[in-house]
């Protein structure tokens, strides 16, 4: 949708992708709560997870370890991407109803003179 936004030469296009987008916002807002949530598990599981550094653990205990730590850090990747995301796409599509609107004004201005 950013792309699609952005690109020159679509202005009969772009009013529609401004609508489909500007609707499209508020379900995708749900993805803060939900990243808030994995958050909060991230850091659940990093306070309460056993520490397994010394002789004493087992082969698998320490292979559950590490696949608890992986699978933590792909969530963090997770939460930063689609926070990334939606912010490129709330910020982009604010840019570009302002620059619609300001182009409007420009057209009316010209049409007074």
């Amino acid at each position: 949708m950013v792309l699609l936004l952005t690109l020159p030469g679509i202005h009969p296009l772009r009013k529609g992708l401004i609508s489909v987008t500007r609707s499209l916002l508020k379900p995708f807002m749900s993805v803060v709560p939900f990243c808030l949530f994995l958050l909060m598990d991230i850091y659940w599981k990093y306070e309460h997870r056993p520490s397994c550094e010394s002789d004493s653990c087992s082969p698998s205990e320490h292979l559950r370890h590490q696949k608890s730590i992986m699978k933590s850090q792909r969530n963090a990747l997770l939460i930063a991407s689609a926070l990334l995301f939606y912010w490129l796409l709330y910020s982009v599509t604010g840019l570009v109803v302002k620059i619609e609107q300001l182009n409007k004004r420009v057209e009316k201005l010209k049409a007074q003179d």
